[in-house]
C-alpha cells in the first residue's frame, strides 16, 4: 500500500520511505527500507556514536520511515538501548523488530540457542532495554541446529498469546527448516513465521535457489541483509592488483565479483547516481523483496543509500545487472526446467498454469 504525498528530501528529489508495504501475511504496515542497527554503539570499534546514531534514527522517521530492525546481541546491547531512547514517548508509530539466539554470556551454553529458556531469558532482557511493553517482529536470530522446531514454534506462540510479541520471524536458517516450522504451526494453530532474512545482493544471490522461493510460496515477507555486499558493491574499491583487500573487501579478487561491480559503476555513470543506490534499487526490484535492511554510520551514508527510492533502474538495465551476476541454480532446479524434462513430464501435454 501506499501513502501520498511523498516526502521531499533534502535534495529535493521524492523519497518513498512512506510507501508502505505488507510484512508478509501479518497486517503490519512498514516501510520498503528497515532501518539496521547494528552499526548503533561503539562497543566493537566501527559504529557510530549515540549523536550520530541519533540523527540517522531522526532523518529516518522524518521521512516516513516506521521499521526499525535490532538485535539483542548487536553491540552488546548498545543498539537496543539507543532504539529504546529514541522511541521513547512514540513508541507505537514504529514498527519494533528484534532477535535472539545469539549468545549474550560467554561461557554460558545456556545463554544462546533457539531453546525456550534463552528465548524467555533475551526477550525479557530486549524489552526492558527498549524499554517497551511488546515486540512487534520477534526473530529468531539464526538456526542453533540442535533445539526441536516443535519447541522453537510453541515457545514463540506462547510469548505471542502473551502480548508480548505480535508476529514472528526466522533469519539465517535452511528453507528446508523454515517450511517444516510454517508447516508445523499450521497444523498446531500455532504462530506461523511471517518474515525471513536473509544475505541477499547482486555478488550473493544463491538465495533464490530455494529460500526466496520457499518465502514465495508461504507468503513470508523477504528482508535481504548486506544488499551493499559488505561495501563491495558502493564501487569504492575495484580491481585490486594485490593482496591488500582482505575480509569482505577480499571478494574484489574474485573475477565474477569484480565483473559485477564494473557493471553497477556503468550503470550508475549512466543514470546519476551512485553505485550503492544502483545495487539497492536491483535488491527492492527483486521478487518476494519486501524490505531490504540499510545500515549507516553517518548521517551522508543514510541519505546516499535512502536514496536507492528515487528512481526506478529499466528492464535493459535490470537485465544487465542480471546477467553478470546470474548464478548456477544447481540440482535439481537445473535438471527439472528443460523443456526435454517438461515434456517427460507432461507427456507433452499443453499444461498452462
Amino acid at each position: 500500500m501506499a501513502v501520498e504525498p511523498a516526502t521531499q528530501s533534502q535534495t529535493g528529489k521524492l523519497t518513498q520511505l512512506d510507501h508502505y508495504r505488507l510484512l508478509g501475511r501479518s497486517g503490519l504496515r512498514v516501510s520498503p527500507l528497515a532501518l539496521g542497527t547494528m552499526t548503533f554503539g561503539t562497543d566493537w570499534g566501527w559504529g557510530a556514536d549515540k549523536d550520530e546514531c541519533r540523527k540517522i534514527f531522526e532523518r529516518y522517521a522524518e521521512l516516513g520511515g516506521n521499521f526499525i530492525d535490532t538485535a539483542n546481541r548487536y553491540t552488546n546491547g548498545t543498539a537496543e538501548t539507543f532504539v529504546g531512547e529514541f522511541i521513547k514517548g512514540r513508541r507505537d508509530q514504529f514498527v519494533i523488530a528484534t532477535k535472539y539466539t545469539l549468545n549474550m554470556r560467554p561461557g554460558d551454553p545456556n545463554a544462546g540457542g533457539s531453546h525456550r529458556k534463552n528465548l524467555v531469558q533475551s526477550l525479557e532482557a530486549s524489552l526492558k532495554r527498549l524499554q517497551v511493553d511488546y515486540i512487534d517482529l520477534y526473530w529468531v536470530h539464526a538456526w542453533d541446529r540442535y533445539t526441536l522446531i516443535e519447541e522453537v514454534m510453541r515457545a514463540l506462540d506462547d510469548v505471542v498469546r502473551q502480548g508480548k510479541v505480535l508476529s514472528v520471524g526466522i533469519s539465517d536458517a535452511p528453507a528446508w527448516k523454515v517450511a517444516q516450522a510454517n508447516t508445523l504451526a499450521s497444523l498446531r494453530g500455532w504462530s506461523p513465521f511471517v518474515a525471513l532474512q536473509i544475505q541477499y545482493s547482486l555478488i550473493e544471490r544463491t538465495s533464490e535457489r530455494d529460500l526466496i522461493p520457499m518465502a514465495q510460496e508461504f507468503g513470508l515477507a523477504v528482508m535481504p541483509w548486506a544488499i551493499l555486499g559488505s561495501g563491495v558493491l558502493t564501487g569504492k574499491h575495484s580491481r585490486p592488483d594485490n593482496d591488500s583487500l582482505r575480509g569482505d573487501w577480499g571478494r574484489l579478487r574474485d573475477e565474477r565479483n569484480r565483473i559485477i561491480v564494473d557493471e553497477v559503476v556503468k550503470v550508475a555513470q549512466e543514470i546519476g547516481y551512485s553505485p550503492a543506490q544502483v545495487a539497492i534499487n536491483w535488491v527492492l526490484q527483486r521478487p518476494g523483496v519486501t524490505s531490504p535492511l540499510i545500515g549507516a554510520r553517518t548521517v551522508q551514508q543514510f541519505e546516499d543509500n535512502v536514496a536507492a527510492l528515487d528512481f526506478t533502474l529499466s528492464a535493459e538495465q535490470v537485465a544487465r545487472l542480471n546477467k553478470v551476476s546470474e548464478i548456477d541454480l544447481g540440482f535439481p532446479h537445473n535438471f527439472i526446467t528443460p523443456e526435454v524434462v517438461k515434456d517427460l513430464i507432461a507427456g507433452n501435454s499443453i499444461i498452462i498454469g
